[in-house]
């Protein structure tokens, strides 16, 4: 049942699907974000997925001729299983807006729910790219460039192989080269690879993160990345490469990390102004220093974590974001699908793949929860 039809793909139109009900604050986040969404963007269509509730409080949006209503009647929480949101769930809010995607009703879909289910339900609702075993979760952590570092896996792998991280290397190649690095194309430089390590020698590491290096060198030598070598994890935040790989258990560590930081800082600049007269005097002189600061390392503004090396495009939002962050997420999805995004890895994957086999026909993956 419908409130009213999906809107019908559009070559001139970017749609978007939105699970309105996940994340902590549901519909109190995502409804005011896709309101802002579409003033600022007057070439897009969002198609909104949930249940009464969501329906009741959509105001202009019911109205609002590039905007349209598709029911769900089940919601997966936060602290479902993968079973239930796969087996028990089918008409959840996720799985309708993922469902549009595959029926091509919308050229992507952001949800800010559950990761493990989000990425479970995805996979099997999509499938997986030709070659790709183990779909990664990407996302962005501010540099001292005054830039961002793209950093995958963050989650969804917690053991990989060599072949596992060349095949995120890939896929985040593709991912900069189409949606934050608008002067690669112009300049046909690919976006520079780092290989997350103890150090940069190509004698350290595991016997994995070694015969991964020698897996993106070889690629490199191919013209199929452009591997800078092994970085450590200060490296991450210099912006000494664009892009840093590793398992999803060191990329979720690193990104709760830089979120921690950004809120130490706000609480910082919150107890400078509850002390004496001469601590107030001195924040209120840092204080443009110390706020330009926090807008740099604010984790909301590089909200939105893409999953790929799937047959759809997918972006997670932070479960705890409000409005203005899960705007971003929206935003991130809408650049993706104009710059063609899934064309990109796939063709990426392709090229390479078909020079190095040992990155493909691995394993079936285990997905896990951020």
């Amino acid at each position: 049942m419908t409130h009213f039809e999906a809107l019908p793909p559009a070559t001139s139109v970017i749609s978007v699907a939105v699970d309105c009900m996940g994340g902590d604050l549901g519909i109190a986040s995502t409804l005011p974000a896709c309101r802002a969404f579409l003033a600022k963007h007057k070439a897009a269509r969002l198609v909104l997925v949930g249940n009464e509730q969501a329906q009741a409080a959509l105001g202009d949006l019911a109205v609002h001729p590039r905007c349209s209503f598709v029911m769900a009647t089940q919601v997966v929480t936060m602290d479902d299983s993968l079973e239930t949101a796969l087996r028990h769930k089918k008409d959840s809010s996720m799985r309708v807006a993922i469902t549009q995607v595959k029926d091509a009703h919308a050229c992507a879909v952001v949800s800010a729910g559950n990761t493990g289910a989000l990425m479970a339900i995805a996979r099997y609702v999509l499938k997986t790219l030709n070659g790709i075993d183990r779909p990664a979760i990407a996302s962005q952590l501010p540099n001292a460039k005054g830039g961002a570092t793209t950093l995958l896996d963050l989650g969804a792998n917690v053991d990989c192989t060599a072949a596992h991280l060349l095949q995120f290397a890939l896929m985040g190649s593709a991912l900069v080269a189409a949606t934050n690095r608008p002067s690669v194309h112009a300049s046909s430089v690919q976006p520079t690879v780092g290989l997350l390590n103890v150090g940069e020698e190509v004698i350290k590491g595991s016997e994995v993160i070694k015969t991964a290096g020698e897996l993106l060198r070889a690629a490199h030598a191919r013209g199929h990345l452009n591997f800078y070598g092994n970085v450590e994890g200060n490296d991450i935040f210099h912006g000494t490469t664009d892009i840093v790989v590793c398992d999803g258990f060191v990329g979720n560590v690193a990104l709760k990390t830089s979120e921690g930081l950004a809120a130490m800082i706000g609480d910082f600049i919150k107890q400078e102004f509850s002390r004496n007269w001469l601590t107030k005097a001195a924040a209120i002189v840092a204080m443009p220093v110390l706020k330009a600061f926090k807008h740099k390392v604010d984790h909301r503004r590089y909200n939105g974590a893409a999953l790929l090396g799937l047959k759809g495009l997918v972006f997670k939002s932070h479960g705890s974001a409000d409005a203005y962050a899960f705007g971003q997420a929206l935003d991130r999805a809408y650049d993706a699908v104009q710059h063609n995004l899934l064309d990109g890895v796939r063709t990426g994957i392709e090229r390479a793949l078909s020079a190095v086999p040992e990155a493909a026909n691995l394993p079936a993956a285990n997905a896990a929860e951020i």
